[in-house]
């Protein structure tokens, strides 16, 4: 006869705690997704907790976000979301002004066909996500289109770059956009893939542009508003 598995046999054995890598994509995917808001605070014990992983791993993170503009360290009170100013945000907007539109006609000279079907199918997921009025997915692709026409243009600098300055960007949205105002037209994407399809850098460029102050004219820079996160929410 088999003797009875032990209490401690039976337990299931505890889930491998989240590497530094996945905590912070899973922080920047929250940024993106607007599910962490200008000015929320990140407790370290509740991420540490939440994340299954010591504190030293958080404040890693944490440390690296602030580099990156995301997150705001305030001596003797913690970590906070970064509350991007009017100033910053316009700031925001005329670097990407100098640098997107570039990246564009870069991309164009050397887009293969499977990038442009990658990029279209991005812009399905994006059509599809609009189409269930699924704000967070929206958010989060319409962020993503950007910095994968980055990735494509094979840049490790613009890329790092763009990803910080999407991440601000959604930042500056959750601050300051208008109600029921998408930020970020999915047929504007559209036409930029059509001309980077054509190789045709000036109508890329051009499209960049006028998409990215489409962006900036849709934004309340007197308005803001905080909510709440769910912390554990964001590890499960």
């Amino acid at each position: 006869m088999s003797r009875p598995a032990s209490k401690a046999a039976a337990t299931a054995p505890a889930e491998k705690p989240f590497s530094n890598e996945v905590i912070y994509a899973r922080l920047q995917k929250a940024v993106l997704e607007h599910r962490l808001t200008p000015g929320t605070r990140l407790v370290e014990d509740r991420l540490a907790e939440a994340a299954g992983v010591s504190r030293t791993k958080i404040r890693e993170v944490l440390g690296r976000l602030a580099h990156e503009g995301l997150v705001t360290l305030v001596p003797n009170r913690g970590a906070f979301i970064a509350s991007p100013s009017t100033e910053q945000a316009r700031d925001v907007f005329v670097t990407r002004r100098m640098v997107e539109p570039g990246i564009a006609r870069m991309l164009c000279e050397s887009a293969t066909a499977a990038q442009v079907r990658t990029l279209r199918r991005h812009s399905r997921l994006e059509e599809a996500a609009r189409a269930k009025d699924d704000r967070p997915a929206i958010i989060r692709l319409s962020g993503e289109f950007h910095v994968l026409i980055a990735q494509m243009a094979g840049n490790e600098i613009l890329l790092r770059l763009m990803r910080e300055m999407t991440s601000l960007t959604c930042l500056i949205i959750t601050l300051y956009d208008k109600p029921n105002t998408p930020a970020c037209p999915h047929t504007e994407h559209v036409a930029l893939i059509d001309a980077i399809e054509a190789r045709d850098g000036a109508q890329a460029a051009a499209c960049m542009t006028q998409h990215l102050n489409h962006i900036e004219h849709t934004l309340d820079l007197a308005s803001h508003s905080i909510a709440s996160p769910d912390i554990e929410a964001l590890f499960d």
